[in-house]
């Protein structure tokens, strides 16, 4: 069988929109805080100007060689309105995987944002845009065009895996993405606990805030 430069594979099922727009209202930090608070990226910031929805969509992952942008091209034709493309990139920071044109286009075709474990540039101009791109960092230098890739497997990216199909989410705060069947369960908690933190800061605007947890968290630590 001859090489072939991109392993393709189909795109997983869409998440349900109602989740998805559920998702949207709920800052990444109250998510986290509700999966033990050790899972998502590390070393991936975003680029775009700060918006208040936060970014969710269904994930179509990409592998690539650092600094080739062939497989991000390809990838596109798989996304749906909705999707992000999450890019593992290695790392790489020597080259671009994507710039202002590539992003522009992304956010033209529905995509919800773009994730990248690797470079990007035309900064500038995509922090004076809403459409939600995170990457590792920047660099002037453009991308190469020759592969190779593979679209629609696990990936890694900021230390954090991603399935096809898994739900991502992100905000200024950084980046998320569980599997949808634990979407609900996790709204839930998500929910309930902006509602306690909404009462907390309800109890310190009126100076009522009960600080003796304080204590049994110093108890706790001594030894």
């Amino acid at each position: 069988m001859p090489y072939k430069a991109i392993r393709k594979n189909p795109s997983a099922n869409a998440v349900d929109p109602k989740i998805l727009a559920a998702l949207r209202e709920i800052p990444v930090a109250a998510l986290s805080d509700n999966m033990h608070r050790n899972i998502g990226t590390t070393g991936l910031a975003p680029y775009h100007k700060p918006v208040a929805p936060t970014m969710a969509g269904t994930a179509v992952t990409a592998r690539s060689r650092g600094g080739d942008n062939l497989t991000y091209l390809r990838a596109l034709e798989f996304c749906r309105p909705g999707d992000v493309l999450v890019v593992d990139a290695g790392g790489d920071l020597n080259n671009a995987v994507v710039g202002g044109i590539l992003t522009f286009y992304a956010a033209q075709i529905g995509l919800q944002g773009v994730v990248i474990d690797g470079a990007i540039r035309d900064v500038a101009e995509i922090r004076e845009r809403e459409f939600p791109v995170y990457a590792r960092g920047i660099t002037h230098r453009g991308p190469y065009k020759d592969g190779p890739g593979e679209i629609n497997v696990p990936v890694s990216v900021g230390g954090m895996v991603v399935n096809p199909g898994d739900i991502v989410v992100g905000d200024q705060d950084g980046l998320l993405a569980f599997a949808p069947d634990e979407a609900g369960l996790l709204i839930e908690k998500a929910l309930a606990h902006l509602a306690a933190e909404a009462e907390t800061i309800k109890a310190m605007k009126e100076g009522r805030w009960d600080r003796s947890f304080i204590d049994a968290l110093e108890a706790r630590c001594n030894n």
